[in-house]
């Protein structure tokens, strides 16, 4: 019969143990430095990912106001992910404008040397 009580207690100081994340004060910064990245390379909040990533920032900072650290931790991390997608698909649109700028110069050098046989 005393085993009963003491599992309780243990169980109890278990699960009280899990609930109390740490502040994700890392992961925020992480995440407000990956959003300052994406907007400096020209993402903007017109694309779907950069603002899924801004509101998910947002609701972070929220979140961590309530001290719900594991909400909070979620969703900076997903808005780090969104963030780095938006980047990643800016300078994608800006390398293939670059190769299509340098495509087209090559082929006018080739009707050049082309004319000039």
């Amino acid at each position: 019969m005393k085993a009963r009580p003491l599992f309780a207690a243990v169980a109890i100081a278990a699960l009280s143990g899990c609930a109390s994340d740490p502040a994700p004060t890392e992961q925020l910064k992480l995440t407000e430095q990956a959003v300052a990245q994406a907007t400096a390379v020209g993402a903007t909040d017109d694309q779907p990912d950069m603002a899924t990533a801004q509101s998910k920032l947002t609701q972070a900072q929220a979140d961590m106001a309530d001290k719900s650290y594991k909400q909070a931790r979620m969703q900076a991390e997903q808005a780090e992910l969104d963030a780095r997608l938006a980047e990643a698909r800016v300078l994608t649109e800006k390398s293939e404008e670059q190769l299509g700028q340098v495509n087209t110069r090559l082929d006018r050098l080739r009707k050049q040397l082309g004319a000039a046989q």
